[in-house]
C-alpha cells in the first residue's frame, strides 16, 4: 500500500513518473489535476476509513454502527479477497491482533506484503489462473469448516471476480480465463460481465455467504457499484440467472467463440435450479459495512479542486459506456466551458467516476479504458482553450497493463504528431498505452491499496 502524505510532494509519492508527465506549457494545470486525483485516491484507501469505523473495548467490537461481543464466539476468522482487501486486513489485524485465530486474503500480485496473523496470498488479475483456483479452494475449505460459534470478518473488494475462482468441475481454468478475456474485450458492461462470471464460480453470486453459514459474516467492503450491479457479489443475493448469462453471450456474438465447456455448462444449468446463485438474504447471518465509495472519492477530489481555487462540480460518480466516446464528450464539455462558461465558469474542475469499457473487434495493442478515454479527449481538444484531462483507475492498473491511466491537454495532439504518434491510429488499434508512453503522458502509480473504479478530472483555465 502506498503511503500518502499531505505535503507539496505528496503527488510524487503516488505518481512514480511525476516529473515526466509535468511537461509542456500547461504543466501548472497538470500539477493541479494530479493533486486533485491524488486527494481522491487517498480518500478511498480503506485502511484509514476502517480504522475510523472500528473500535475494540474489552470484548466488545464495534464496526460502524454494528456491535459484536467477541466472548460469544469460539473463533475469529479473517477471510477476504480483492484489490483493496490488504489495507482492510491490515486495519483488522492492528485492532484485533492475536484474537484472530486464522486469516487468509487473496490479493493482486504486486510485491511482498505480509501480516502476522493473516496469510496474504498473491493471485491473478484481471485474467484468472491456477492461483485463483487455489485461493478459491482455500477459502471454501475455511468457510465450510465454520460453525455458529465463529465470527468471520470478510474484507471483500473489487477484483475478486478474477482473484478467486471455483469453476465447476466441467470447466478448466484455461476455458474460464478465455471466457474472461472475451468478455473484457467485447464491450460488455461490468454488470453484464459479472452476470456471466457469477454463474461460472461456486463462490460468486452469494456463494461465499452461503458456504459460510451458520457462522456470522461481517463483510467490510468498498461501495464500487453502478446502480444496476450490487457489490460485493460474493456475499449478496443475485437477481440474474443462467438464462441471463447466456443472453449476454448471445448479445455480444460470442456464442461460437466462448469455450464449448462453458457454453454447455450454462445451457445445462438452466434446468438445474440447485446450481443457481443466492436469491435472498433471508435467514442468513450477515452484516455489510461500506467504508468508502466512488462518490466519496469524487467528493474528496472536488474539495481539493476548490481548495486550489477552481469552481468544481461532480458530473457523475457512476459513468459507464465506451471509453473513447466519453473522452471525446469531455472535450466537448471543455469547449463549452471555454466558449460559454457552461456548465461552470473557468477556472473550473469537472470530476467524474464510474467504469468505462473498450470494445475490441480485432487484435489489440497496449492500453486500457482510462488510457483510451484520455486519447479520445486529446483527439478533439485542440480548440478548448487551456484544458487538462486525467483519467485513472484508482487501483493503479488500467486494463491488462501496468499503467494507471493517462494525462493530456489541449496541446497533446500536436505534441503527439511531432513525436510520430497518430492518435486516430492508436484509437483504432486500441494501442493508447503505446501512444501515451511515446508522448510521456502515461501515468504510473503501482498498486494503490484501493479500488473504487475510475476517477477523471477535467480542468479548464
Amino acid at each position: 500500500m502506498i503511503k500518502m502524505d499531505s505535503t507539496a510532494n505528496g503527488s510524487k509519492a503516488l505518481f512514480k513518473n511525476y516529473e515526466e508527465i509535468l511537461h509542456g506549457p500547461l504543466q501548472h494545470l497538470r500539477r493541479d489535476a494530479l493533486a486533485i486525483v491524488e486527494s481522491g485516491i487517498k480518500s478511498a484507501i480503506p485502511y484509514h476509513s476502517v480504522k475510523e469505523k472500528m473500535r475494540l473495548k474489552g470484548d466488545i467490537l464495534t464496526i460502524d454502527s454494528h456491535t459484536f461481543d467477541l466472548s460469544a464466539y469460539d473463533r475469529i476468522l479473517v477471510i477476504g479477497v480483492g484489490k483493496g482487501a490488504y489495507p482492510i486486513a491490515m486495519a483488522l489485524e492492528e485492532c484485533l491482533g492475536n484474537r484472530i485465530d486464522r486469516g487468509f486474503v487473496a490479493v493482486k500480485d504486486s510485491g511482498a506484503r505480509k501480516l502476522e496473523h493473516i496469510r496474504v496470498f498473491p493471485s491473478s488479475h484481471p485474467i484468472p489462473d491456477e492461483r485463483s483456483v487455489s485461493a478459491g479452494e482455500i477459502i471454501r475449505e475455511m468457510l465450510c469448516s465454520t460453525t455458529e460459534k465463529d465470527l468471520i470478518l470478510a474484507p471483500i473488494t473489487g477484483g475478486s471476480s478474477a482473484l478467486v475462482n471455483l469453476p465447476p468441475e466441467e470447466i478448466s481454468i484455461g476455458d474460464l480465463a478465455e471466457t474472461n478475456r472475451l468478455l473484457l474485450e467485447c464491450g460488455a458492461t461490468i454488470g453484464e460481465i459479472n452476470t456471466v462470471r457469477k454463474h461460472l464460480c461456486r463462490l460468486k453470486g452469494g456463494g461465499f455467504l452461503r458456504a459460510a453459514q451458520p457462522a456470522h459474516v461481517v463483510t467490510i467492503t468498498l461501495d464500487t457499484a453502478p446502480p444496476d450491479m450490487p457489490w460485493p457479489d460474493l456475499v449478496l443475493p443475485d437477481e440474474t440467472t443462467f438464462s441471463d448469462a447466456l443472453n449476454v453471450i448471445r448479445q455480444y456474438d460470442l456464442t461460437e467463440r466462448i469455450p464449448q465447456s462453458v457454453m454447455q455448462y450454462l445451457k445445462d444449468s438452466v434446468f438445474h435450479a440447485e446450481r443457481e446463485t443466492l436469491k435472498t438474504l433471508s435467514g442468513l447471518h450477515q452484516t455489510l459495512v461500506y467504508t468508502t465509495s466512488p462518490f466519496s472519492c469524487c467528493m474528496a477530489a472536488r474539495r481539493e479542486a476548490e481548495r486550489l481555487g477552481y469552481h468544481a462540480m461532480i458530473l457523475s460518480s457512476c459513468i459507464e459506456g465506451e471509453a473513447k466516446d466519453f473522452g471525446i464528450g469531455m472535450a466537448g464539455v471543455a469547449r463549452e466551458i471555454h466558449r460559454n462558461g457552461i456548465p461552470l465558469p473557468a477556472p473550473c474542475a469537472v470530476i467524474s467516476g464510474g467504469e468505462t469499457t473498450v470494445t475490441i473487434q480485432d487484435a489489440a495493442g497496449y492500453g486500457g479504458p482510462n488510457q483510451e478515454c484520455v486519447l479520445g479527449f486529446a483527439w478533439k481538444a485542440q480548440d478548448c482553450g487551456n484544458a487538462v484531462f486525467v483519467s485513472v483507475d484508482t487501483d493503479g492498473t488500467d486494463g491488462p497493463t501496468d499503467l494507471a491511466g493517462g494525462i493530456c491537454d489541449s496541446n497533446t495532439r500536436n505534441e503527439m504528431t511531432e513525436a510520430g504518434v497518430d492518435i486516430k491510429d492508436c484509437l483504432n488499434h486500441h494501442d493508447a498505452g503505446t501512444g501515451l508512453q511515446k508522448a510521456h503522458d502515461h501515468i504510473i502509480t503501482g498498486h494503490t491499496g484501493t479500488n473504487v473504479m475510475n476517477l477523471r478530472v477535467l480542468l479548464v483555465e
